[in-house]
């Protein structure tokens, strides 16, 4: 039996909403790039699904995209994960080349474009043909942000992520910076230089220069938000309550809610 559905005020239906324990029927979406794109891309053949979690280190992205790939992949969704410096291109270069911390920013702001188009072309778009649900541990988002922490031109960097495909659903999860350095702190009991900001000059003590480091960082993503219109999540509530809210979302993304 369907359904009965309910009536939004003013006589419109309102959307249903999708359980996110259900069998979920996967509805493709139009998809566009964000400016250029890449050439020779047949949009109307990519029939998946593409879902961004954003958010700094410590902020339980991983913990969260691995449980959403358990239930997708339980639920009968072929996966496909992505990340920062995961490309076969670039990836080793660029590690090797942080452990330096002699970078400039313009160097290192290139050197994830690249690692970042390796994917999209080679992993992500053969995914999304594919009919597989892509899940992106941090996208340009995050890339954008910390340049322009670094001060780099905003406008040149929407061209040069203008190759980004435009997700179906970005979920960014907020962690106040206090929470972000004990948890940094408790997995590795030492602070990235980079996640840091330490090349900024923001202080010499690598604590302090983290929690300003992020806070700038989460300013910017405030401002990227506004214009990329992505959704924002609470991350300092517990993790299955958190899940929740990511599986029921989505559940609703995937089914073209």
């Amino acid at each position: 039996m369907t359904p009965k559905r309910r009536t939004a005020p003013g006589g419109r239906t309102a959307p249903r909403r999708v359980v996110p324990n259900q069998i979920i029927v996967p509805r493709s979406s139009v998809k566009k790039f964000y400016g250029h794109g890449l050439p020779g891309v047949a949009l109307d053949a990519l029939i998946g699904t593409l879902v961004v979690v954003e958010g700094a280190d410590g902020s339980g992205r991983s913990t969260q995209i691995a449980r959403l790939v358990e239930w997708l992949e339980a639920s009968g969704h072929a996966t496909v994960q992505v990340g920062l410096k995961r490309s076969t291109l670039v990836s080793e270069e660029l590690e090797r080349a942080q452990q330096g911390n002699i970078l400039s920013r313009t160097t290192l702001s290139l050197f994830y474009a690249t690692d970042f188009a390796d994917q999209i072309e080679n992993t992500i778009l053969p995914a999304l043909r594919a009919g597989f649900v892509v899940l992106a541990d941090r996208y340009i988002y995050t890339l954008m942000a910390r340049d322009l922490v670094r001060g780099m031109d905003e406008e040149w960097l929407r061209n040069l992520y203008g190759m980004a495909l435009v997700p179906d659903a970005v979920f960014y999860l907020q962690v106040s910076p206090e929470p972000l350095i004990q948890r940094n702190f408790a997995k590795d009991f030492a602070l990235s230089y980079w996640e840091s900001g330490m090349d900024l000059g923001l202080s010499r003590d690598m604590f302090d220069s983290f929690i300003e480091y992020q806070s700038l960082v989460a300013k910017q993503f405030e401002r990227l938000q506004a214009y990329y219109k992505f959704t924002c999540v609470d991350g300092n509530r517990p993790a299955d309550e958190i899940n929740e809210e990511l599986r029921e979302k989505t559940a609703s993304v995937i089914a073209g809610a």
